[in-house]
């Protein structure tokens, strides 16, 4: 077999959206960007939605939203993707690394308590895997040191933690559309919040800092204002970037959000697979407290030891698989932020990334689950 790692799951219904944005003439940033931020809204349970190219993106501009002084400090854990901390730095901000915690890999409350001072504004939160971070005390917390706190939702979408979906507990959330991630537009990300104001304030910096994009400007030209010469009209009122998502990746947006839901309770049925497969096994342990009928996951992994030797074993059976992710100071770029993190230097050498994606066939299920019993016992 030759089993992929990750793998977007596309079909006619985002053929026939695609070719509905071609018949339109119209493939930039359009009314299906709109669209698709009305429908991501009520998905999620919030009043407002902002459509990106990417959840990258996303997390700069939610940092600019807050117009942070430069200098300051925002807090992420020190186990997650280069984004999370690219966002602080962006902003003329500096990242502080805080521990994660052994079992959810989520940031630790303890070390964050540790770690806080009065330059740190802001926290960013990641679910890791999809499995939620502990949003109620991490909100406790931020609202007795006066932080906003900026949810990190690239591993979930639809999620519902404690009666709130995730990325509507902290001022703003971001989500992911890539390829790999829950549901795709190719590559895309979504910016939510219950705050209109801070996103319409925001909402230029997507568009050059532009307060009128193109679509605005040419439903004005043909419907109210027809009498005015001035639709081409508009003003830069911020530092704004070429970040807007378009009516293509809209368009995919919408086929893969009805899907939604279905791909979740399958992804769920995987992981569920995975966890009976794999709990009598000795060595080989889920890598995170899975709750696949609670909680949506990008990711499954194991622990263990042996890592580089599952990975090249699962190699040999034609299993893909990876590490998401070791310590982000332990990049170049990052070192210059390098902090104490004991508990993610012990548990990253162990991560294993297992194939999830829905495409995922029974058979290849079984296949992964018989090859990590012959692991547990022969490496």
């Amino acid at each position: 077999m030759n089993i992929r790692l990750f793998k977007p799951s596309l079909g006619e219904a985002e053929l026939q959206a695609i070719q509905g944005a071609f018949d339109r003439s119209w493939v930039g940033l359009g009314d299906k960007v709109r669209e698709f931020e009305k429908e991501w809204s009520k998905f999620v349970g919030c009043k407002s939605s902002l459509g990106l190219n990417s959840a990258t993106a996303a997390l700069q501009i939610a940092v600019q939203a807050f117009g942070f002084t430069p200098g300051k400090k925002i807090m992420v854990p020190s186990i997650t993707f280069a984004a999370t901390a690219f966002a602080p730095i962006y902003n003329d901000l500096e990242p502080v690394f805080v521990d994660v915690d052994e079992d959810t890999v989520s940031m630790s409350l303890e070390d964050m308590e540790r770690k806080y001072t009065k330059d740190v504004l802001a926290i960013i939160p990641v679910h890791y895997a999809g499995h939620p971070a502990q949003m109620e005390q991490i909100l406790s917390f931020a609202k007795a040191k006066n932080l906003k706190v900026i949810e990190d939702c690239a591993h979930t979408a639809g999620a519902n933690y404690h009666g709130k979906t995730l990325g509507t507990w902290g001022d703003i959330g971001c989500y992911s559309f890539e390829e790999k991630k829950c549901m795709t537009t190719g590559d895309g990300g979504m910016m939510c919040s219950d705050d209109e104001e801070l996103l319409n304030y925001i909402k230029p910096a997507r568009w050059l800092g532009i307060n009128k994009d193109g679509w605005m400007r040419y439903t004005s030209d043909m419907n109210a204002e027809k009498a005015n010469a001035y639709h081409w009209h508009y003003e830069i009122s911020l530092l704004g970037y070429k970040y807007n998502m378009n009516d293509l990746a809209a368009s995919i947006g919408l086929a893969q959000l009805k899907k939604l839901p279905a791909m979740n309770q399958r992804r769920s049925a995987i992981i569920r697979s995975y966890m009976d497969g794999i709990k009598n096994l000795n060595r080989i342990k889920p890598l995170l407290p899975f709750e696949p009928e609670q909680y949506v996951y990008q990711m499954f992994g194991v622990r263990f030891q042996e890592r580089d030797k599952l990975i090249l074993f699962l190699k040999s059976k034609g299993i893909a698989s990876g590490v998401h992710y070791f310590p982000l100071y332990k990049h170049p770029y990052f070192r210059q932020w390098e902090n104490d993190c004991p508990v993610a230097e012990k548990i990253w050498t162990s991560f294993v990334t297992l194939p999830l994606h829905v495409d995922l066939s029974d058979e290849e299920i079984q296949y992964i689950l018989e090859a990590l019993a012959e692991a547990d016992k022969m490496i």
